[in-house]
C-alpha cells in the first residue's frame, strides 16, 4: 500500500493528473465543435501541462528546482526533463497559426510565475486574478489551439465554446480556492477570502447556471452536446457544493481535478452508444 500511495502521490504533484486533465479537453473540443483533432498537438500540450505547471509549482525558487536536495522532487525534476524532450519533438508538427497563438498563451503563463511588476510578486498574486489567468489560458490551449491546428477559421459556435471552457474552469477553481483558504496568505485577497466560502459557492452555482444556457446560444447543437453540457454541469456544481476548507487535500486535486476526464469518458462512452 505504502509503494501505491507513493505512486499516487507522485502522479499528482509531478502534474501528470492535470495534464491527463487538459489531453482530456482538447479531445471534448473534437466532440463539442466536430473537428478532428490533430493528436500531435493533444500530445503537445499533454506534456508541455507537465512542464509548465511543474515549473510554476516548484521552479519559481532555484533551490527547489535547479539545486535540488530533495531526492523526491529530483524524481520530480527528472520526470519534467523528459516530458520537455517529447514537447520538443511534438513541437515540429504544430502550425505557425498555432505557435502564434502558443507564443501568447506561453506569455501570459510566464507573466503568472514570473515577477513583473514592483508591487506584486507575479500576477498570481494579484487580487483574484489566479484563477481568471488560469482559465484563460485552459480555454485557449483547448479551444482554440486544436482550432488553429485545424486550420478552421472561429465561428459563433467556437465563440459560445470558448467562452464556456473559461467559465467551466473558473467553476472548476473554486474548491481549490475553498481548500487553500487554510494556507493563501491574507493579501491574496482570494474568492473565498472576500467573498466567504457560502457566498463562493453562490457564484459557482451563477457559473455553473451561465454554463448551461450558453449551450442552448450554439448555432449547431446535438443531442451528445447537451448531454455532456447538462452531465458537466451537475458534476461542477456537485463538487463546489461539496467544497469545504477541511477536506482532505485529494479532493481537490484528485476527484475535482478528474471531472474533465470523467466528462471525456462520459461522452465518449455516449457516442459510441449512439
Amino acid at each position: 500500500m505504502k509503494v501505491l500511495k507513493r505512486f499516487f502521490n507522485f502522479y499528482l504533484d509531478a502534474s501528470i493528473h492535470v495534464a491527463l486533465s487538459v489531453y482530456c479537453l482538447v479531445w471534448l473540443t473534437g466532440y463539442m465543435l466536430d473537428i478532428a483533432i490533430d493528436t500531435n498537438l493533444a500530445l503537445f500540450l499533454f506534456f508541455g501541462t507537465i512542464v509548465s505547471y511543474n515549473f510554476v509549482k516548484y521552479g519559481l525558487e532555484a533551490e527547489k528546482y535547479i539545486l535540488v536536495a530533495n531526492r523526491y522532487h529530483k524524481n520530480i525534476q527528472f520526470f519534467s526533463f523528459v516530458a520537455l524532450a517529447f514537447v520538443a519533438y511534438y513541437a515540429f508538427g504544430l502550425n505557425r497559426e498555432t505557435w502564434e497563438a502558443l507564443i501568447v498563451l506561453s506569455i501570459i503563463t510566464g507573466l503568472y510565475a514570473i515577477p513583473v511588476m514592483p508591487n506584486a510578486k507575479n500576477l498570481r498574486s494579484l487580487s483574484g486574478f489566479k484563477i481568471v489567468v488560469v482559465a484563460v489560458v485552459w480555454a485557449g490551449a483547448t479551444v482554440i489551439l486544436p482550432l488553429l491546428q485545424n486550420e478552421k477559421l472561429a465561428s459563433w459556435d467556437v465563440n459560445v465554446e470558448t467562452l464556456q471552457r473559461f467559465l467551466i474552469v473558473l467553476a472548476l477553481m473554486l474548491p481549490f480556492e475553498i481548500r487553500d483558504l487554510r494556507y493563501d496568505p491574507p493579501e491574496l485577497n482570494t474568492i473565498p477570502q472576500r467573498f466567504g466560502i457560502t457566498n463562493t459557492k453562490l457564484i459557482g452555482v451563477v457559473l455553473v447556471l451561465a454554463i448551461s444556457l450558453l449551450t442552448f446560444l450554439k448555432d449547431n447543437l446535438s443531442i451528445l452536446e447537451i448531454v455532456a453540457k447538462i452531465f458537466i454541469c451537475i458534476t461542477l456544481l456537485l463538487a463546489i457544493l461539496n467544497s469545504n476548507k477541511k477536506r482532505s487535500k485529494y479532493y481537490a486535486s484528485f476527484w475535482v481535478e478528474s471531472l474533465p476526464i470523467i466528462w471525456f469518458v462520459a461522452v465518449w462512452i455516449v457516442d459510441k452508444s449512439f
